[in-house]
């Protein structure tokens, strides 16, 4: 699979996406979309691969934001199908993969950019992060999900003044705010990355799966949170995961996932 804006890279059950267009700071354009969505979806389906970390290329930026130059002169129909298909091909599509994704946020994640990495299952930052969605100074809101995911993660009070003053938040910031795990040194941030997933590793990809479904669920309109933990606990008993871990535990050995 060959990409233009994008480097995919595979170390034993252990993927990386970097979003690579450094001369544009990684902003989001319509093809870099697509190859993500193009990359995750193979990922997801590869059950060799466990976790996925995602990076933007350089010091400077994670994503700093869309590229404004393709919507500048969009109709209102053609801003609702933009950000429609967008969410539907990547936004939504990332938080739902069954695969565990780890933002790993190296720079600017601004706009189009924090709403990719809130659309990841966590995020940890480098100490040199700004993060922000300043879609208002452009005379327009967040598309891809920013009002929605933002003050899951934050509070609505913190995610209406962020978004009411465009104005951008430090990594320190954003870990108080709970918006990212953990903030590390630049030269450090892949390095985490990696040691937590590979925490990830140790454990049963099918109850982790089964676990995001559920956490997901609680945040959907209409849907009993506690009934898809019911129904996602009662069927890993029928699994060869929960097998092997509970045989693992009481044999006191480490499981064979």
């Amino acid at each position: 699979m060959t990409f233009k804006n994008i480097l995919l890279s595979k170390k034993d059950r252990l993927a990386q996406i970097t979003i690579h267009r450094p001369k544009k700071l990684n902003a989001l354009n319509k093809d870099t979309i697509v190859e993500l969505s193009s990359a995750f979806e193979a990922l997801e389906e590869d059950t060799n691969t466990k976790v996925i970390i995602l990076t933007g290329s350089g010091e400077k930026a994670f994503v700093a934001g869309a590229d404004i130059s393709e919507f500048a002169n969009f109709s209102e129909e053609e801003g609702s199908r933009l950000a429609r298909a967008g969410q539907k091909m990547l936004f939504d599509f990332i938080e739902n993969l069954s695969t565990p994704v780890i933002a790993a946020i190296n720079g600017f994640a601004l706009g189009g950019g924090l709403e990719l990495a809130m659309s990841c299952h966590f995020r940890i930052a480098s100490d040199n992060a700004k993060m922000g969605l300043p879609e208002v100074s452009l005379g327009v809101i967040p598309g891809y999900g920013g009002t929605q995911r933002l003050p899951q993660l934050v509070g609505k009070g913190k995610a209406m003044e962020m978004i009411m003053t465009a104005a951008m938040i430090s990594a320190d910031e954003a870990k108080d705010y709970g918006l990212v795990n953990y903030v590390t040194k630049q030269e450090e941030l892949l390095a985490l990355a990696e040691k937590i997933a590979s925490k990830i590793l140790r454990n049963s990809s099918v109850a982790i799966h089964a676990a995001i479904r559920a956490i997901n669920s609680g945040f959907e309109e209409g849907i009993n949170g506690f009934d898809v933990e019911i129904d996602a606990f009662g069927k890993c008993f029928g699994t060869e995961d929960f097998k092997e871990g509970t045989s693992a535990f009481l044999d006191k050995r480490k499981p064979n996932f």
